[in-house]
């Protein structure tokens, strides 16, 4: 009888043969540079793959080759990769920037027109308007709130029509939770693409990561990951990844090769220990998370809570949620009543949520993106993005969530002692 098995269950075994390892039960660390060839003729085969230089024979596997190439812990990560996001190969980098700049680089070149969603991440927005734009690459940023026609025509109306080469999105964006429609963005690139040229779609999914959205079924062709939030999940290393349709990646992987940023035997053997728990730490999140934005919308000292499940009925971005996504995701950003000073003598009050950046860990994080993650975002557009002073972000982990709210409710009271302070100061 046959049976399909789900990928957190695949996660234990796939892509690994115990045979070829004394036995072992889990994964050794190929911690080698070079692999030895049975033949001359056998090297001359893997490198004509490696190098592009011939398609793969029926039922023909790379070979292993030098770990700059591949190396078995790369290739199982690689292949389990897939299994979340339904892709049909994968992409492992050293950081997420190491992933994100490969994508860009490969599909872009001078003269070529970058679409992209905004705001995004602050390193990925500092590469677009600074090294691509120091290339000549061209680009456009759009928001959330745009419709399809007023993108296209902001698209025939910036004089490159003919060149736009790759959409980029983040979605959920960072750290706004701003949702942008793939759907949209994949029927746009088909508008600008023709039979000489593909224009390709590209989205971050850092933000949710592979269980709640695989943005491949809406269209996307390459879907992004800083595998060191969620998929790593622990702190304890840097990692980027690609999935998608072979012919994409084999590009990507290709560039990979020849820039040298893979991620190390070490790193992959990792992040294979993390994908084992990923459904169930990021299922605690969210759960976690939930409970957190709840509390946050009713307190007094919180302006706005930027979370998925709290969108407007019936709004716009809230039908794209639905039909996008299958959880609010464990990110919350809020904003507080007041500035900066506010905004800092809350964060330097918690005390079992940690400030730090970077996201989706086991332990819960807190930042200030204006001034932290953002900090590289010009005023302008922190300002149009809603990226201000008052803004905290939160990255929810899998304490329990009365803790967590018991040391958010704290540093909400330091904050309350303060503008007391300040008032009896003002009236004396």
């Amino acid at each position: 009888m046959k049976h399909r098995m789900h990928p957190e269950s695949l996660m234990m075994t796939y892509g690994y043969k115990p045979e070829l390892s004394e036995g072992a039960v889990k994964p050794p660390i190929f911690q080698t540079s070079t692999f030895v060839f049975k033949t001359a003729e056998e090297g001359k085969a893997h490198f004509e793959l490696a190098y592009g230089l011939r398609e793969k024979e029926l039922s023909e596997e790379q070979g292993l080759i030098y770990s700059r190439i591949n190396n078995p812990n790369l290739e199982i990560l690689e292949d389990r990769l897939c299994l979340w996001d339904k892709a049909s190969d994968a992409a492992v980098f050293e950081s997420g920037m190491s992933a994100i700049s490969t994508v860009l680089l490969e599909f872009l070149k001078p003269g070529d027109l970058l679409l992209y969603s905004s705001p995004t991440y602050g390193g990925t927005d500092h590469f677009i308007h600074h090294y691509l734009k120091d290339i000549g690459v061209h680009s456009i940023g759009i928001t959330a709130d745009m419709e399809q026609d007023e993108i296209v025509r902001a698209i025939d109306q910036s004089g490159y029509a003919d060149k736009l080469s790759l959409i980029y999105l983040e979605t959920p964006a960072n750290p706004t939770n701003a949702i942008i429609d793939i759907e949209m963005a994949s029927d746009i690139a088909k508008i600008y693409s023709n039979e000489n040229k593909k224009v390709h779609l590209a989205v971050d999914n850092t933000y949710m990561g592979p269980i709640w959205s695989q943005p491949l079924k809406h269209g996307a062709d390459l879907v992004i990951y800083s595998a060191t939030k969620y998929i790593g999940g622990h702190s304890d290393l840097i990692a980027g990844a690609v999935v998608g349709h072979y012919d994409v990646i084999k590009r990507v992987k290709t560039l990979r090769t020849f820039l040298g940023n893979m991620a190390s035997p070490n790193t992959c053997w990792l992040l294979l220990r993390s994908l084992e728990t990923l459904k169930l730490r990021m299922e605690a999140q969210a759960r976690n998370a939930i409970m957190v934005a709840e509390f946050l919308n009713e307190h007094p000292l919180v302006e706005k809570v930027y979370y998925p499940s709290l969108l407007k009925e019936g709004s716009r971005a809230q039908k794209i949620y639905r039909r996008q996504y299958t959880s609010p995701g464990a990110m919350v950003s809020f904003d507080m009543r007041g500035g900066e000073k506010e905004a800092f003598v809350f964060l330097n009050q918690l005390k079992l949520i940690k400030l730090a950046v970077s996201l989706g860990s086991t332990e819960s994080l807190a930042q200030h993106p204006a001034t932290m993650t953002h900090a590289g975002v010009s005023p302008e557009d922190k300002l149009k993005f809603g990226i201000s002073d008052k803004m905290v972000r939160l990255s929810i982990g899998v304490e329990n969530y009365k803790d967590l709210i018991w040391d958010i409710t704290n540093a909400f009271e330091a904050v309350a002692k303060m503008e007391q302070l300040e008032d009896l100061n003002l009236m004396s």
